[in-house]
């Protein structure tokens, strides 16, 4: 049975045991986000929100009905009540639908949507605004502010209705996260970034607008390292999954040094684009266990607490 068919349902992309894991535990930023709703999360900003912070003393304009009445009765001057203001948090998580994703095994698409399914349920039953988009080429579905613990089925049943096909359309995706986003908040994009136009312009959209963005960029073992476990060797005929442009290679130690160093340099240009755009990347074998990578990886990596 394919890889594709084995996930029907929520708990095929997030079982219960790791569930439990995740109440434990929340998105972490290291900026102070403002939304347009009052949320979950406290600021350090002072509001207007029921959990008491401080005083000041009354300036002409303030709102009288902060005053604190007691304090003026007993020293006969006026002091404002200050609160700590509750701060929407959104997480946007950002899925490749291209065919390359399908490419090795596990394959990056099926684990793409594991991840996915994480790190919404740690954004829904902590209360932040969770939204989903997919993209490939000429298709961007997207599942808009989901809050609370009781859309996680409705977030594994719009993971699990997805398709890969195509080439990537990242570019045309990220325009519209990076110009319809409501709020400030973390962006996780889900990719293996192997794209023919590059991820420059796309990465550009959405850096710097708002989000605390962290590109997972998915490699299957085989995508990796095409020797792993034997490997490939002898003539072939490859055909690229998105164009479906044919060419015949004969697997030698010396092409695979060729692919090992164009992979390299691949992931080197998208680690130094990102360092440079205060983008926080990381490389994530597919067989990587969820848990390790939720539990472990994304935390020492400043994405969960």
């Amino acid at each position: 049975m394919s890889p594709a068919k084995q996930l029907r349902r929520l708990d095929d992309l997030l079982d219960s045991r790791l569930m439990s894991k995740l109440d434990a535990i929340d998105l972490m930023s290291r900026k102070i986000f403002s939304g347009k709703l009052q949320g979950e999360r406290r600021s350090r900003r002072r509001g207007q929100s029921i959990e008491f912070a401080d005083f000041r003393p009354y300036v002409h304009g303030d709102d009288l009905r902060f005053v604190d009445w007691n304090i003026f009765g007993r020293l006969d001057r006026l002091f404002l009540k200050m609160f700590l203001e509750e701060e929407d948090l959104s997480l946007v998580i950002a899925i490749d639908t291209s065919a390359s994703m399908r490419a090795g095994d596990p394959d990056a698409f099926d684990y793409a949507r594991r991840v996915a399914m994480a790190l919404a349920y740690v954004g829904l039953v902590n209360q932040h605004r969770v939204s989903l988009v997919s993209f490939a080429e000429g298709r961007v579905e997207r599942a808009s502010n989901l809050r609370g613990r009781r859309k996680a089925a409705e977030v594994a049943q719009w993971l699990l209705a997805l398709e890969p096909s195509g080439a990537s359309g990242f570019e045309d995706a990220m325009r519209l996260v990076g110009t319809s986003r409501s709020g400030r908040g973390v962006m996780v994009v889900l990719s293996d970034f192997l794209f023919a136009e590059g991820f420059e312009k796309g990465l550009r959209m959405v850096a710097g607008r708002g989000f605390e963005l962290f590109a997972l960029q998915l490699l299957a073992p085989q995508i990796i390292d095409p020797a792993r476990e034997g490997g490939v060797t002898g003539d072939l005929l490859l055909v690229d999954s998105e164009t479906g442009t044919e060419t015949e290679v004969t697997v030698t130690p010396e092409l695979l040094r060729i692919y090992k160093e164009r992979l390299d340099r691949l992931c080197g240009a998208l680690r130094a684009y990102c360092q440079r755009r205060d983008i926080t990347h990381m490389v994530v074998d597919t067989s990587t266990p969820v848990e390790t990578l939720m539990l472990e990886y994304l935390r020492r990596r400043g994405l969960l607490r």
